[in-house]
């Protein structure tokens, strides 16, 4: 009974995945535009891509968003957690943070842009204080920065509620109990909520790992011009980088290097993602 259950979603993740992944693979092992022959190269396209400083830029930012981005995100929804749990109108709380999770990122790229804009509020609010020079938020130095905490705007509320669901499913007992032993509320945290919701927190990590590799329209949004052109390469991602390659502004389309790009940020995502899952891997609680 095993196989007539499984088959029709094996053969439709060989189809939709398995094979766009296969192939992908095999064009990057040539050089290719699109439309001329296919000319063999080997892994003489991934050699190029790590000789190329733009692709190392888009690399180290790929990860940093990652890492960074996550770390921020994670550290506040624990924050969060803490304090909604002992709030009265946490269900109305979780619902305002969860909100910004439905609208698209653009709109906060958007937002973003005209608040920290030279002659945005932000701006304009330093100046009313006393700053005479207020920083260049939109320089290309800050983009990442500036990229970073437009992430970290939007998915805060998402983990936050995905967790806070975790939490909710705990027995209240074991923080009646946690209260009569004279444990604060930051012990409670540590000892009680994060053990008990650890496997949903590992599953964030993840699904936290995958989607920021796959940031793409708020870079475009922040770094590009008004007249289409690309962010600076300083502020690049894989996604970026490879959306670059297969389209580029004033030559014919590399897609042996775009997707010899994509295949490294696909082994990156999983390499990282099985290294979060072991590290973060402990025995369920029964409770």
């Amino acid at each position: 009974m095993f196989w007539p259950f499984t088959l029709p979603a094996l053969i439709a993740y060989a189809v939709l995945f398995l094979a766009p992944v296969g192939f992908a693979f095999w064009t990057s092992l040539y050089k290719w535009d699109g439309m001329s022959p296919m000319q063999w190269r080997g892994l003489r396209n991934y050699q190029q891509l790590f000789e190329d400083p733009v692709f190392r830029t888009s690399l180290t930012n790929t990860l940093e968003l990652m890492f960074i981005g996550g770390s921020i995100t994670f550290v506040i929804s624990f924050a969060l957690t803490l304090v909604l749990r002992e709030m009265r109108a946490k269900l109305f709380a979780r619902s305002v943070l969860f909100f910004p999770s439905l609208i698209n990122g653009m709109v906060f790229g958007i937002a973003a842009g005209f608040l920290f804009s030279p002659s945005g509020p932000v701006n304009q609010a330093l100046r009313f204080v006393g700053v005479t020079t207020p920083p260049q938020w939109l320089s290309s130095d800050n983009l990442i920065p500036m990229i970073i905490g437009t992430l970290v705007w939007t998915a805060t509320g998402y983990y936050t509620s995905i967790i806070m669901a975790a939490v909710d499913q705990i027995p209240p007992y074991l923080y009646e109990a946690a209260e009569l032993d004279g444990a604060n509320a930051f012990q409670r945290f540590r000892h009680i909520t994060l053990p008990c919701a650890w496997d949903v927190i590992s599953v964030c990590a993840v699904l936290w790992t995958v989607s920021s590799v796959k940031i793409f329209e708020l870079i475009l949004l922040f770094g590009g011009s008004s007249g289409g052109g690309y962010p600076p390469a300083q502020s690049w991602n894989t996604a970026l980088y490879v959306y670059a390659e297969a389209f580029p502004q004033a030559t014919i389309p590399r897609l042996g290097t775009a997707t010899a790009a994509a295949i490294v940020s696909l082994l990156m995502v999983t390499v990282v993602t099985l290294v979060l899952r072991r590290l973060m891997r402990r025995d369920p609680i029964e409770y």
